[in-house]
């Protein structure tokens, strides 16, 4: 798929992050968008931008974690475009929390929005895709389906299942001229920390804002060049697409050290923590 003008592309999680840069970048080419989000304030300020640029841009509320909004969202797309060509299953959240204290309500919060969300929306809009030759399922996962991080277990596991899930989609649906994407971005500067929901985060910060700046210094790439970077896989027809020098090297250390990677990052993580602590004593 060389050129989006006028293709019907569909984005859930559009609100902000790499969702609401997705929109901007295939608005850029022409494609005709519909954009979803449960932040439906955010959203129709997205889309409003849009539509004042001349684009077409429908928005309409949806909560990827209730199947009945995800077939509202695709009979929306069939009565106004006929069908759709890009699916973008973007929508995510974050849940900070060590596993001996894990919430279960928020482990499933995640995990319904996370890979249910994938699973249904790739579910539900299979046959408006099949009936585009060509289409494309794009999934986001993350780097963190590959490297594993303390108090992030919900979060890795959600993305790991999604790599699974769209390596398994992908030699489904071979034959049917429907290609599968799947996505792993590392930090990437967004919302997403400070929408996360917070357990025992007292081994990594003594406050959310710290936490949170935390994040924001670790996160290198903008939303903007995450759309871009797919968007260009979407154009070379990859199956899969690592975003920032830190989704490479995690890629990387995996590759090579399956047995061992997640501990390397993670003794790296407690020792650059330890050394920020230290320092911020000795300025007291």
């Amino acid at each position: 798929m060389q050129t989006f003008k006028d293709r019907v592309v569909v984005i859930t999680g559009a609100a902000s992050g790499i969702g609401e840069a997705l929109a901007q970048a295939f608005a850029a080419q022409d494609a005709q968008l519909l954009i979803c989000d449960v932040d439906i304030e955010r959203l129709e300020a997205v889309a409003a931008g849009l539509r004042a640029r001349g684009n077409r841009c429908l928005s309409q509320r949806c909560d990827v974690a209730q199947v009945d909004d995800l077939h509202n969202l695709a009979e929306r797309a069939r009565e106004a475009f006929g069908g759709v060509d890009v699916l973008i299953n973007n929508a995510g959240v974050g849940l900070v929390s060590p596993v001996r204290s894990l919430n279960l309500n928020d482990a499933h919060w995640l995990i319904d929005i996370n890979f249910w969300g994938v699973v249904n929306g790739s579910r539900i809009f299979l046959p408006l895709l099949q009936a585009r030759p060509g289409s494309t399922i794009v999934n986001l996962s993350s780097v963190f389906a590959m490297i594993s991080v303390p108090t992030q277990s919900m979060y890795n596991a959600s993305k790991a299942a999604v790599r699974a899930f769209s390596d398994a989609l992908r030699e489904e649906i071979r034959d049917s001229r429907v290609h599968v994407l799947c996505v792993h971005p590392g930090g990437i500067k967004t919302r997403i920390a400070r929408q996360s929901r917070l357990g025992d985060y007292s081994a990594l910060a003594a406050t959310p804002e710290a936490l949170h700046a935390q994040f924001d210094q670790m996160a290198r790439t903008s939303a903007a060049e995450a759309a871009n970077a797919i968007i260009r896989g979407l154009q070379s027809g990859r199956t899969r697409v690592l975003i920032g020098q830190d989704a490479r090297m995690g890629d990387l250390l995996f590759r090579l050290f399956p047995a061992r990677a997640s501990a390397w990052v993670a003794g790296l993580a407690r020792r650059q923590l330890a050394r920020k602590q230290a320092a911020h004593q000795a300025r007291r």
